[in-house]
């Protein structure tokens, strides 16, 4: 979705080591970047440090953004993120520039912000981490600790919520959603439920939207068929991710093969059986 809207800036994307040799090499004719982290890098004192936190090491991981040095300027987004509209204007903003986030808004939501590469920032962050840790386990609650005057020192550092929508719309705001859902710029899948989560008829090319978000069935049918129109025909079984440690099977037997299942997803032809059973998982 990041093209569809054609973006001025380069596009980068940070992968860890177990995304396979055959997924970088597709991530590759999109991005203009495809930079590997990796959490336990024994050569980086920043990251020996870290060794100590083990339960930041997801954390740690997304804090790598800020090492993009060879850029001025970026602004992140989150891999649950589904871009509507062009927001080159973003570029416009300084660090940290984010939008609030829906269930506390004297914080911001992490998954969009704009932000300047520095490897001096980058050290930082990661000393705080491990001084101070995150109020949530997360990276929001770790850079909302560190960027702790965003709510009040500058206004023009909060980002419209437009460029960070929370899919899921609580009662309280679902009104607002339906009255401004066409200037919505960013949509965030934020929470347990992804659209590639979802069921998904493959014959018929429709997702299954849950009643909760069906004020975003639309948004939830856009996303696969952006998934279907370009990014289908891209994968190939061999996809899976490769190099997690023992503790992690059962996680891998549930998520590694993700990119090889859904390449063998055969849009617009009748479901077998043993499809249709898992479309139903």
């Amino acid at each position: 979705s990041l093209r569809r809207p054609g973006p001025a800036h380069q596009l980068a994307v940070l992968v860890p080591p177990a995304v396979s040799a055959a997924m970088r090499q597709r991530l590759q004719d999109v991005y203009n970047v495809v930079q590997e982290v990796n959490v336990l890098d024994s050569q980086d004192a920043a990251n020996l440090a870290l060794l100590a936190r083990p339960e930041l090491g997801v954390t740690f991981t997304k804090l790598h953004c800020w090492r993009l040095v060879q850029f001025e300027k970026c602004v992140f987004l989150d891999a649950d993120t589904l871009v509507l509209q062009n927001s080159d204007e973003l570029f416009e903003r300084e660090e940290l520039s984010a939008a609030p986030d829906v269930s506390w808004p004297d914080c911001f939501n992490s998954g969009v912000f704009v932000y300047r590469p520095s490897l001096e920032t980058f050290a930082k962050i990661t000393q705080f981490a491990v001084e101070h840790g995150s109020f949530d386990g997360g990276d929001q609650g770790l850079l909302n600790l560190y960027f702790d005057d965003w709510a009040q020192s500058d206004i023009k550092k909060h980002l419209p919520f437009i460029y960070n929508v929370a899919a899921f719309a609580s009662y309280c705001y679902l009104p607002a959603f339906k009255q401004f859902r066409d200037k919505i710029k960013i949509l965030h899948f934020a929470g347990k439920l992804k659209p590639w989560l979802i069921q998904f008829n493959s014959e018929n090319r429709t997702a299954l939207t849950p009643t909760e978000y069906a004020h975003a069935a639309d948004l939830i049918q856009l996303w696969w068929s952006i998934f279907c129109d370009n990014v289908h025909q891209q994968l190939t079984d061999d996809m899976s991710a490769q190099g997690f440690s023992s503790e992690c099977e059962a996680v891998v037997v549930r998520y590694a093969g993700l990119a090889g299942a859904l390449s063998q997803l055969r849009l617009g032809e009748q479901r077998t059986p043993e499809q249709e059973a898992y479309e139903q998982l």
